[in-house]
């Protein structure tokens, strides 16, 4: 028993040393205190980045309530009017007003929103790339982020009386959304690699350059979206991001109070990447090949050998898991060597 206490302390002694000056004996068979990773890069891999890109399909919609249209004959451009006179029309009511000094012909159709509900819609596409930064607290994640999307202008058709009234181009083809939101959301399920976040990006959003900012005003957009993740590693993750977006602008009419609601619903598919800041630092040594984490002396290092697209098992390495044995043919033979 004395024996046994003796050589406890003994150990116990040696294994108090703080730097590697201090040790005497050879450091693989003592213990050396090590050192901490620092503030900056704790605080750091908390943070996740992630990148997508993918496709849209916008909705534009709007009422005319409170307005008339008016269709002359031919392949003319329908125009609209305030409901109270017919003396001013408009060729324009999608990203500003444009008057127009064209008025109704005596063979021209006319149709009030007082009799019928009137107005246009049409479908867009969206190439949207998406940049994100948020940081998970167990369950829940938190963050922000930025998309610039690529808008390109379908036409707009008639919701009612479309044998009498013509569909219609805006004079622009195509323009640039960008938008800039917060994140909540969170885990919902785990099944071994893969995950299934739900999240809310809510935030606002500015139109093109084609766009009046002075006759426009904007709302937030509320984003409800739903992400099937896969874990390629301790850092990296693969993700399809179905989502519904909710958005509209109101544009306001310049010579009344009345204005034109336009709705921009969408629903989009982003497909991508997310990418978490490593806690430790990739070892310093070029001729090392751990595949896991390991210390050179009293400081501890990740694999600089270990892609970050492959899962990183806390015990032994995996950039081979499988044996060449049973790999392909020679899962066949014999010898396989």
């Amino acid at each position: 028993m004395l024996l046994c206490g003796l050589l406890l302390l003994s150990e116990t002694t040696l294994a108090q040393y703080e730097t590697e000056q201090d040790a005497s004996v050879p450091l693989e068979y003592f213990y050396i205190k090590r050192e901490g990773v620092g503030l900056f890069r704790r605080v750091f891999s908390k943070v996740t980045f992630g990148l997508s890109t993918g496709y849209g399909s916008t909705a534009f919609k709007h009422d005319l309530k409170g307005y008339g249209i008016i269709q002359n004959g031919g392949n003319t451009k329908p125009l609209i009017f305030a409901s109270s006179s017919t003396t001013a029309t408009y060729g324009n009511w999608v990203n500003e007003f444009i008057s127009s000094s064209t008025t109704a012909q005596p063979t021209a159709f006319l149709v009030n929103s007082d009799t019928a509900s009137i107005g246009f819609k049409s479908k867009s596409f969206n190439i949207p790339l998406r940049a994100t930064l948020h940081v998970d607290f167990d369950k829940v994640r938190v963050g922000g982020g930025f998309s610039f999307e690529y808008t390109h202008m379908g036409p707009f058709n008639p919701i009612s009386y479309g044998d009498r009234i013509n569909s219609f181009n805006t004079d622009f083809s195509s323009f640039f959304l960008k938008k800039y939101f917060a994140i909540i959301g969170g885990t919902v399920y785990r099944y071994e690699d893969y995950l299934v976040v739900v999240d809310v990006n809510l935030g606002g959003y500015s139109l093109g350059q084609h766009f009046e900012k002075s006759q426009i005003q904007k709302g937030m957009f509320v984003n409800l979206g739903v992400s099937l993740e896969r874990e390629m590693s301790e850092y990296f993750r693969i993700f399809v991001r179905p989502s519904y977006e909710l958005k509209s602008y109101k544009l306001a009419f310049p010579e009344s109070s009345l204005s034109v609601t336009h709705k921009l619903n969408a629903f989009y598919v982003n497909v991508g990447v997310t990418y978490r800041i490593p806690e430790l630092r990739r070892c310093f040594l070029k001729s090392c090949k751990a595949q896991m984490n390991h210390a050179h002396g009293n400081r501890e290092y990740r694999s600089r050998v270990h892609p970050i697209y492959k899962k990183q098992n806390p015990h032994y390495g995996e950039n081979h898991p499988n044996l060449i044995k049973y790999k392909g043919k020679n899962k066949r033979r014999l010898n396989p060597y």
